[in-house]
């Protein structure tokens, strides 16, 4: 008797391209492993046997060999409509099974993982006829009310762990390898496919251009359904302050999920849709746990002369209510509780050299993709000449918006000086010591009516920060000009958070903004405000530092951006050797300058004021690179658009204020009209009257 073997059900209608498929996969998976393929079709007895053929797969097949024994079974002789030879089928390391009726209702309890194909109708019709011609040709409508019949009762496509639309032109068998190592009871057999992708060479070139990185972005990825723009669009900016924010303003990342190795996911309350090319998989359970098992240090070898911390892996954002898993209660939203791409080649742009950097992992397709991302940047290195500082400001192309939305807010001002009130009410109670409060802004408007490019273009113009981002995922569009950075690992394990609390608006008048300025840097109220979150950080971040590692480098400094002046604090630290960087992320998350302190007392007193899920908004934006290293801003001064599906979108910014003892409620509800001020100024929209 062998080992139980881990078996592999191909699924789905007649003609999906289940045989093909599986033949392929089987070739692909036997470089690693001893793989059996079992046939469904060889063991059905007649053209109107699926249920008898299903059942006798099941007790014949299935059964002894998820015992790791051999099957002995009676093939079905289809020329003479009877029983034919009798056959064996062995063990082996992984045993793939295909057919209509492998992953049905009997047959799950003994499969490892069930993959779903499907296919149009007639494509599928096509596809089976081609394959047996004339002999299935009188028994297709027969058959397939079979398979109608069957699957009304047993809900197999819903159960799948991967579904597969084959499209018959043969990158099946590599997209669905390539989300197959995720599955959990797949991840140990797989290892070696696993590890095999970790190992590829990275592939990086430099171009001494300082490009049009709007129309760069907009060249390269302007047609993909998901891309990504970490864009430090304050990078030379007038406004920005010599070395203040140098170090975070110094890269920019733009990537899609195309080529070889793309793959995206989105996580929600618990499960994970993983998707590559046209294979989807379905992953249970919590989200910091997948992470876990997809990011860190890797074998992918950095060239020396390259420096940014970015060398390709999983880009995007992670959703406030991601909370769930860190100590918070669970609340569902609107959006997903993360989204990300996998990006196997980007484009970096280090502005402090005036260079843009090409990243590819090693792949049949990154020498075709090299050639088109050259002569992109190549292009838009001309048009940025041409075009001068604007280009770089807010693209090389005017911008023009439609009509202003018309906002509407969760609270009305006296609803939000009340809830205010009783933020200071449980502080009062030594349930908390300070209070992140959050409300949003929200318009309901024809999906078509806003397109989320040009006004990205025009927040970034209107409003240039060191972490301002783009990122479209599916129906998703985020258009953020945040200027906080939530938390930086490096590769080495350095650690960084930089904290923003204290805010004022900017005045035109030099006199007055520099008044504004002094104000903030002096204001008591703010500097414990702040002082209160770099606490509350130096805590998240010693759980997996070297002790005494933690410091606080810059205390209170205050910086300058477009439409405020803000106060920000640095607290660095070491990672301790072959600790988890995802469990280190999420012993930060979320951004405890959105939330108060301490952490989980208070968020679990903003759920109950809030009464609402935050989304995007107070999550993360940023980057899991494969050499281990990540930067992520917290997701703030933060449009985000929700396409609806039904012809709609909805449009919400999320604003907020720390409250403590000493607030003073009229001005911290001013102050949400200053944070807000950039975003709806931009879109000719104002604060709702309330």
């Amino acid at each position: 008797m062998s080992p139980a073997p881990v078996i592999i059900a191909i699924d789905g209608r007649s003609g999906a391209g289940k045989t093909t498929l599986a033949v392929e996969l089987a070739a692909r998976l036997r470089a690693h492993h001893k793989v059996s393929l079992f046939h469904l079709e060889d063991i059905y007895p007649g053209w109107n046997g699926l249920a008898a053929g299903i059942e006798r797969y099941v007790s014949t097949v299935l059964a002894p060999l998820s015992r790791g024994e051999a099957a002995s079974w009676v093939c079905w002789d289809w020329e003479n409509h009877d029983d034919g030879e009798s056959r064996v089928t062995l063990p082996a390391e992984i045993v793939i099974v295909e057919g209509v009726g492998a992953a049905a209702a009997a047959a799950r309890p003994l499969l490892s993982a069930v993959i779903w194909a499907e296919a149009p109708d007639d494509v599928r019709r096509t596809r089976a006829l081609d394959r047996d011609g004339e002999t299935y040709e009188p028994f297709w409508d027969q058959w397939a009310a079979q398979e109608e019949e069957w699957l009304a009762a047993d809900k197999v496509p819903l159960d799948a762990d991967v579904r597969v639309l084959n499209p018959a032109d043969g990158s099946a068998p590599a997209d669905v390898l390539q989300v197959l190592p995720y599955l959990p009871s797949l991840a140990p057999a797989l290892a070696p496919e696993l590890s095999a992708r970790r190992g590829l060479r990275l592939r990086a070139e430099r171009l001494d251009v300082r490009p049009d990185a709007a129309g760069l972005f907009g060249s390269l990825y302007g047609r993909s359904a998901n891309a990504v723009w970490l864009d430090s669009s304050n990078a030379g900016a007038p406004d920005t302050e010599a070395g203040e924010a140098a170090e975070r303003s110094r890269f920019s990342i733009m990537a899609d999920d195309g080529g070889r190795f793309g793959q995206s996911v989105t996580h929600r309350s618990g499960h994970s849709l993983l998707s590559a090319g046209c294979a989807t998989a379905t992953v249970q359970g919590p989200f910091f746990r997948w992470l876990d098992t997809v990011w860190g240090l890797s074998a992918v070898e950095i060239p020396e002369a390259y420096p940014g911390g970015f060398a390709l892996g999983w880009l995007g954002c992670l959703g406030y209510e991601l909370k769930r898993e860190t100590g918070g209660t669970d609340l569902p939203a609107p959006t997903p509780d993360a989204a990300l791409i996998f990006a196997g080649r980007a484009v970096v742009l280090d502005h402090a050299e005036g260079a843009a950097w090409l990243l590819a992992l090693d792949a049949p397709d990154a020498d075709d993709w090299l050639v088109q991302a050259r002569a992109a940047v190549e292009t838009a290195g001309r048009a940025a000449q041409t075009a001068g500082p604007a280009a770089q400001a807010g693209g090389s192309t005017g911008v023009v918006l439609p009509a202003a939305p018309a906002f509407r807010s969760r609270d009305t001002r006296a609803e939000y000086l009340a809830k205010i009130s009783a933020a200071q009410h449980q502080i009062g109670e030594g349930n908390s010591y300070e209070v992140c409060l959050t409300t949003a802004l929200s318009a309901d408007i024809p999906a078509d009516a806003l397109d989320p490019w040009p006004t990205y273009l025009a927040l970034r113009r209107r409003n240039p920060a060191p972490f301002a981002s783009y990122l479209r995922l599916g129906s998703l569009t985020v258009a953020s000009t945040s200027p906080e950075r939530f938390l930086k690992i490096a590769a080495d394990g350095g650690m960084r958070a930089e904290p923003i609390k204290g805010t004022r608006r900017r005045a035109a008048d030099p006199a007055e903004d520099a008044r504004l300025r002094t104000d903030l840097a002096t204001a008591l109220k703010d500097r414990a405000e702040n002082i209160m979150i770099v606490d509350l950080l130096r805590n998240d971040l010693s759980h997996f530092a070297i002790p005494g590692s933690v410091t606080v480098s810059r205390l209170c400094a205050i910086e300058s951006y477009a439409t405020v002046h803000q106060m920000v604090s640095t607290i660095d630290a070491q990672l301790k050797p072959g600790s988890s960087r995802a469990e280190a992320v999420a012993a930060c998350f979320p951004a405890g300058s959105m939330t108060g302190a301490p952490k989980i007392s208070t968020m679990a007193i903003l759920d109950g004021l809030e009464g609402a899920a935050r989304g995007v908004y107070s999550g993360a934006i940023g980057y899991f690179s494969l050499n281990g290293a990540t930067d992520l801003a917290v997701a703030i001064r933060t449009l985000v658009i929700n396409a609806r599906g039904d012809g709609t979108a909805e449009l919400t910014l999320g604003v907020g204020g720390a409250i403590t003892a000493d607030s003073d409620p009229e001005d911290e509800y001013q102050e949400i009209r200053t944070k807000a001020f950039g975003v709806l100024s931009t879109l000719g929209a104002d604060f709702p009257d309330a």
